[in-house]
């Protein structure tokens, strides 16, 4: 059975301003119940992260600062949201279910979170709507429990996963890919193992040739005995800041690829849904609603 990590404080609300960007973690679960894409038993609430598993990857004096809400002013704007107790427990929270989808995608091949992709998140600090990087935290995890040993991940938000590729820096048993704008957030990128700068404007047909072309690249070099599949819709034409010119079915060619390469190829993999900033709210639930029902297709 497909499982997805869900649980309430994921649309937790923030003060004006804030709260679209939330609102699809709400939607998304709603929709796939109504549609009967899924239905209860595929979603479990995770629970709250432990420290020392964070502190596999993230510095102590900075998750203290969270849990302590000990955030300065200026550490709280590079983030993008101001400090708050229940912000702390959502990312962690967000954080284990990333986790957990990893020993469930053992055991089904997939697992996917309705939220998380906080790749902006650095060992010491947040940026841009990520305190915590999840998937850092996962691929960690996975290597010092000993239950992989060649990590990929797959990072095709359109922004880049820098936080991420920081993190990794010096870490050759963990690959970071990441294709994205190459004028997009952030301004100063730092360096993936590969990475794919976007021109703007850039259409499906195009991104998709790159990304058939990447995909069985990084599967004969890597050789991953894992994968995390970063599956942002801020890519779609109709984003607020992607400035790209994908299309929701090219959005859902996308993921096929993805995931469909990873199957064949037996790799587990642990899927978070990342940005997506269309200002049509229906939009952004549709094209992440995609991404669990390709997963549903191609997994059950």
């Amino acid at each position: 059975m497909l499982k997805i990590a869900y649980s309430p404080i994921y649309a937790h609300p923030l003060p004006e301003g804030h709260r679209f960007p939330m609102l699809k973690y709400e939607l998304i679960p709603e929709q796939l119940l109504h549609e009967g894409t899924i239905t209860k038993e595929n979603l479990f609430v995770p629970l709250p992260c432990e420290e020392e598993i964070i502190l596999l990857t993230h510095d102590k004096l900075y998750l203290h600062k969270l849990i302590n809400q000990h955030l300065s002013a200026s550490e709280q704007r590079k983030i993008g949201f101001p400090q708050s107790p229940t912000l702390t427990e959502r990312e962690l929270i967000i954080t284990q279910g990333t986790i957990d989808c990893c020993h469930f995608a053992f055991e089904q091949g997939i697992a996917l979170n309705i939220a998380g992709g906080t790749h902006h998140a650095f060992r010491e600090r947040g940026e841009g709507f990520c305190l915590l990087n999840d998937m850092a935290v996962a691929a960690n995890y996975l290597l010092q429990k000993k239950l992989a040993s060649r990590i990929l991940i797959i990072d095709l938000d359109v922004h880049q996963g820098n936080g991420t590729a920081k993190i990794f820096e010096y870490e050759k048993r963990v690959f970071t890919y990441s294709m994205h704008g190459e004028h997009n957030y952030p301004f100063h990128k730092e360096k993936s193992d590969l990475d794919i700068p976007l021109k703007d404007g850039v259409d499906g047909t195009t991104y998709l040739n790159l990304l058939a072309e990447d995909l069985p690249y990084l599967l004969r070099r890597v050789k991953p005995d894992f994968a995390f599949y970063l599956s942002g819709v801020d890519v779609l034409q109709t984003d607020k800041f992607g400035k790209l010119k994908l299309t929701l079915e090219d959005c859902k060619e996308r993921d096929q690829l993805v995931l469909g390469y990873l199957k064949a190829a037996g790799i587990p993999v642990t899927v978070a849904m990342g940005g997506g900033y269309s200002q049509d709210i229906k939009i952004i639930v549709e094209a992440h609603c995609n991404t669990f029902r390709v997963a549903k297709d191609l997994f059950e």
